[in-house]
């Protein structure tokens, strides 16, 4: 039987000599994982289909409940993804989140609409904010939300408080006086709240994203007990 999906690709692995298992993201069937046979050779008709971060319809070809990749149409390759290093990073790290908060053949069309529109902004905007945005949709959609209304506790506004503070476990946050926690600092929690309305704040500094992205590291792991190795690397570029 044959399956036609439009899927991301968010991890290859080497099989062999010349082949390949991918682990694709789809709109219409979720996360799958297929062989590709022959990419690794240099004349490969479908070597692409097995490049980081390609966007296409792929034919797989199903048997014993294991597919096969026989032939694939590519729609967006995002080639200036691989084309910068910071760029690079964060897009792995958008993939590795994928991979983390998905399960095989559960489809999650929203999700899979959000890491297209943001491997895109990727490549023409700041790469950095871009991921802040997605992480924390991500994790919304998958059930690890935040809540930005106030402190959790006595309802009072965190944007002009000068100490803040953020319960992983619970994923709240709180004014100094109320919770326990780590404390966050006002950039942190300006450009968390920019990136959960989707919108650019100009006070957003290149400190709150870096920051932003220290928190949304850690509080992945806490919740899905996944470190997001592509992250890390991708926050000591930034420290460089």
């Amino acid at each position: 039987m044959e399956v036609k999906v439009n899927a991301l690709m968010i991890r290859a692995t080497d099989y062999g000599e010349n082949d390949k298992i991918l682990t694709l993201f789809s709109a219409e069937c979720g996360k799958i994982t297929a062989g590709i046979k022959g990419v690794k050779k240099a004349g490969a008709k479908l070597k692409f289909a097995a490049q980081p971060f390609c966007f296409a319809e792929y034919i797989l070809s199903q048997k014993g409940g294991r597919y096969t990749v026989i032939n694939a149409s590519e729609s967006e390759s995002f080639y200036d993804l691989r084309c910068d290093i910071n760029k690079f990073y964060a897009a792995s790290s958008l993939c590795e989140a994928l991979s983390a908060l998905t399960i095989e053949n559960d489809a999650v069309p929203e999700l899979f609409s959000l890491a297209v529109k943001t491997l895109s902004d990727m490549c023409s905007y700041s790469e950095g904010f871009a991921l802040i945005k997605f992480l924390v949709r991500a994790l919304t959609l998958s059930g690890y939300g935040f809540s930005f209304g106030g402190c959790a506790v006595c309802g009072s506004p965190l944007g002009d408080k000068d100490s803040v503070r953020f319960d992983f476990n619970a994923g709240i946050f709180t004014c100094r006086g109320c919770g326990g926690g780590a404390g966050v600092s006002q950039s942190t929690y300006r450009c968390l709240v920019a990136a959960s309305g989707g919108y650019e704040d100009p006070s957003v500094t290149p400190d709150g994203v870096l920051r932003a992205l220290r928190l949304l590291r850690e509080y992945f792991a806490v919740k899905t007990d996944y470190r997001l190795n592509a992250l890390s690397e991708y926050i000591r570029l930034l420290n460089v």
